[in-house]
């Protein structure tokens, strides 16, 4: 089986699914520098589209294909939905639970994109914490008069305006560290994306602790994914798993 990984929860379907005797190969995209490796086989980098994915699951006798990749990678997952259904394979997408559910959460400043975040936050503060992500950097550039601090896994790709701060840093994070590191920057503006999850988390307690503006970016929808089998926890993610593999005996055995 294929899992397209990259989160916490892929490599944790992934290792319980090597423990129960299964073959499997995570997809990395490559895009950290020394990522998190999974049980198993592992692949890092793209497949070249739909196409790519296409011929790479026909080429290494690929069954079951599970989307475990970050709820914003949405090329990837377009792929995934293109590719599996040329190549009639079961497809799951594992997607953790949002945010929306937090005491806090309807008092944050909710957006679309990522210019619609830089504008929201100039007008609730002028001390940013930006923490989505080295590949997003460009969109705020309308922020480079202000402070921010910008936490990254990997260095930015290109010089950032000269106000701002850069720490390298990867999660899980805690609610305590997460409010001496805002308290002592004087934050006012927490930018942040709905990646959900607990290891990032601790961020939005703290802010809501402080009193600290939240923005965050809303998740963005995955063409043709309707139809498509959904879970939200590893555990359903490897039930589902196990019922393909089954039917799969199955098959071969009635042929």
């Amino acid at each position: 089986m294929l899992i397209l990984g990259g989160t916490a929860e892929a490599r944790s379907l992934a290792e319980q699914l090597v423990e129960a005797g299964l073959s499997v190969t995570s997809s990395l995209a490559g895009r950290v520098a020394d990522p998190a490796l999974p049980l198993g086989a592992v692949r890092i980098g793209g497949f070249g589209g739909p196409a790519g994915l296409e011929d790479y699951v026909r080429r290494n006798g690929v069954a079951v294909v599970v989307d475990a990749t970050h709820p914003f990678a949405t090329t990837m997952s377009t792929s995934a939905i293109s590719a599996c259904a040329a190549s009639s394979l079961p497809l799951l997408r594992l997607t953790r639970p949002g945010w929306q559910q937090p005491p806090g959460a309807r008092s944050w400043r909710w957006v679309d994109t990522y210019a619609d975040a830089a504008e929201a936050a100039r007008d609730l503060g002028t001390r940013i914490f930006l923490t989505t992500g080295r590949t997003t950097l460009q969109s705020f550039t309308a922020l480079s008069d202000l402070f921010v601090l910008v936490r990254l896994v990997d260095a930015a790709n290109h010089p950032l305006p000269i106000r701002w701060d850069v720490i390298r840093a990867r999660g899980p994070y805690t609610v305590d560290g997460e409010t001496r590191l805002m308290t002592s920057n004087g934050i006012d503006v927490l930018i942040t994306k709905d990646s959900g999850g607990a290891m990032t988390a601790p961020k939005l307690a703290a802010a809501d602790k402080l009193g600290v503006s939240t923005v965050v970016v809303r998740r963005p929808m995955v063409a043709d994914a309707a139809d498509l089998a959904q879970v939200c926890t590893v555990d359903q993610a490897v039930r589902w798993v196990m019922r393909q593999v089954e039917m799969h005996g199955a098959a071969r055995a009635s042929g």
